[in-house]
């Protein structure tokens, strides 16, 4: 196996806490999960996942150095990022009253791509794992590109299952909150106003 055990017992551990606490990728999902039910809340997760593939690649390639190098492309990503979550924001609240007229709440095939666009214009995602998962490649063993893959396979499995669990509970309550239609009102209100608010910290991050 071309990683050391001991890197890799540690960067579990790591990862575990790390997904445990509630971030903005699992805020995310859960509000996914809420408006489209469990199968919304996995495909965002599914989206999610998918953009921290890319972001493994990119880690892997060295291209995020671009943003040590140019520090206005990480300017521009980071608010095209919150520009987006903030517009999802304001379309869900724009159209919270419309309960007959959109009795799925959102598709799963939105929810999908919606996770994907949202951690992919999230440039600390690209920045934190080329901090994060050179901690545990051991150059001496050589495979650097294998190394890579495995952590990063672990990191999507957990994701998966961390906040998949979550976008899929979600999904169930938000089942049960959808049958009624004031709670599903107050429900799309909740959750367009957490977009925008994850936008907002977003963009505000520096």
């Amino acid at each position: 196996m071309p990683i050391d055990s001991h890197l890799l017992a540690v960067f579990f551990v790591t990862s575990i806490i790390a997904m445990v606490i509630p971030g903005p990728d699992m805020l995310f999902i859960l509000g996914c999960g809420m408006r489209g039910g469990p199968r919304a809340g996995l495909l965002a997760t599914a989206g999610v996942a998918t953009s921290e593939a890319v972001h493994v690649a990119v880690a892997a390639a060295g291209l995020a150095a671009l943003f040590a190098a140019v520090p206005v492309a990480f300017t521009v990503v980071r608010v095209a990022g919150a520009a987006y979550l903030i517009y999802l924001g304001v379309q869900t609240l724009r159209h919270r009253r419309d309960v007959e007229a959109e009795p799925a709440g959102v598709s799963g095939r939105r929810a999908y791509l919606n996770g994907l666009l949202t951690n992919l214009l999230n440039p600390k995602m690209v920045t934190f794992t080329i901090a994060f998962l050179p901690q545990f490649i051991d150059p001496g063993l050589g495979h650097v590109w294998a190394q890579f893959a495995i952590l990063g396979a672990i990191l999507i499995a957990l994701e998966f299952l961390v906040d998949g669990t979550v976008g899929v509970l979600a999904g169930r309550i938000g089942d049960w909150l959808r049958r009624r239609h004031t709670a599903r009102r107050r429900l799309n209100a909740t959750v367009g106003t957490l977009f925008i608010g994850l936008g907002i910290r977003l963009a505000a991050e520096r």
